[in-house]
């Protein structure tokens, strides 16, 4: 495990800056897909049908040309939240289309700069570990912060706690977790009745921070496949994941397949509602020795652990065993894009809670999704979770 790793289930997650903007969740970067100018490959079909790199993909890729093209958007998107800024701020833009593969801006040089040097701190310091990010200097701003922030107030007790943990404590030395996330399934129903469940539809709205609710449908199978489905002015918007690939689709786009690190926190946050599948995700569940304040809930912290991904946190509540909060991070090659959801509104259907009110946040913000009816094993159309075809590609 990564010394970041590490530093993940050593300390709870601070998102800084919440911004809102509908576009910042659901287009995660997708607009970096959909606009990109791809670069014409003269490569034989069965070289064709290799893993790409970001060079062969796009064009103008001067830095990040040896990682899998499918890493490409979800750097770009650590950079935006580790900087605060939108695509924008290093692209340019043509009547208010962005030009990815222009050199035009001044801020795109200084990008490519700072992450050469970036790299080139990590391998002469650290051994090549990834230990200083953007986010390192920036914090949520385009400006590096050189000047420390001035304390508002004095830290509270358990923050002041969490400062004395070792930054590199290992996780896989804590005792288990199992106990706590059995104890979750007891207080959501037990296995048994959890094994009756086979699928769901929930019907409600995607609340935002600025402008009216958007109504949502979500349809749901076990184990772990989930299509949600946002009914805009424009069109619907579509995030779906059946349990082997994931797409994301919008008014008027072609559907764009999610990334690896994007089709795993699609994974999770299906089995986070069928929470057996969500238990056996993991190689190792390990309980936290420190405590968090989730709201108003005193929380026990489990550490989901699987070879080859950074640890998930799962905030369980004290007295009622239920999940309050699940942390996961996409790895990309400049670090870990974290996200958080909040659970809160448990109710019973059919012998089972689940939670009718749920917060995603990222560092660019945060919604919630109110749901109003759930229905559970009703006839759906296994047809939504096919995965359409992808468009033609360039004759």
């Amino acid at each position: 495990m990564s010394k970041q790793a590490k530093a993940i289930a050593g300390r709870g997650c601070n998102f800084g800056r919440l911004a809102a903007g509908i576009a910042v969740f659901f287009l995660g970067g997708a607009i970096i897909a959909v606009h990109a100018h791809p670069a014409q490959s003269q490569s034989s079909p069965t070289a064709a049908a290799a893993p790409q790199t970001a060079a062969q993909k796009y064009k103008n890729i001067q830095v990040l040309k040896d990682i899998p093209a499918d890493e490409l958007v979800p750097s770009m998107q650590f950079i935006t939240a580790a900087l605060g800024v939108e695509c924008d701020f290093c692209h340019a833009t043509n009547q208010g289309k962005l030009e990815f593969d222009k050199d035009d801006k001044k801020e795109k040089k200084t990008a490519r700069e700072m992450m050469q040097m970036m790299f080139a701190i990590n391998k002469n310091n650290f051994d090549g570990e990834r230990e200083v990010t953007c986010n390192t200097c920036h914090r949520g701003s385009a400006h590096p912060q050189a000047i420390p922030a001035i304390l508002a107030e004095a830290p509270k007790p358990e923050a002041m706690e969490a400062m004395h943990q070792q930054h590199d404590m290992d996780p896989t030395k804590l005792p288990s977790g199992a106990p706590v996330m059995a104890k979750y399934i007891q207080a959501i129903g037990g296995a048994a009745a959890l094994d009756k469940v086979s699928n769901r539809v929930e019907k409600g709205n995607a609340v935002m921070p600025d402008g009216p609710p958007i109504p949502i449908d979500i349809y749901t199978k076990a184990p772990d496949q989930r299509v949600s489905v946002m009914h805009m002015q424009k069109g619907d918007s579509v995030t779906a994941y059946n349990g082997k690939a994931g797409w994301i689709s919008f008014p008027g786009r072609p559907p764009r397949e999610m990334s690896p690190a994007d089709q795993q926190a699609a994974k999770l946050d299906a089995e986070a509602f069928y929470p057996i599948q969500l238990e056996r995700e993991f190689t190792e569940l390990k309980l936290d020795d420190h405590s968090e304040k989730v709201a108003d809930h005193e929380t026990s912290v489990v550490l989901g652990l699987s070879k080859g991904q950074p640890p998930v946190k799962l905030y369980f509540d004290k007295d009622s065993g239920l999940l309050v909060r699940m942390v996961h991070y996409a790895d990309t090659p400049l670090g870990f894009n974290p996200t958080q959801v909040d659970f809160a509104d448990y109710r019973e259907i059919g012998g089972v809670k689940t939670p009718y009110r749920w917060t995603i946040a990222r560092p660019s913000g945060s919604f919630t999704i109110k749901i109003d009816e759930v229905k559970e094993n009703v006839p759906m159309d296994d047809a939504m979770f096919v995965k359409p075809a992808a468009p033609p590609g360039p004759k």
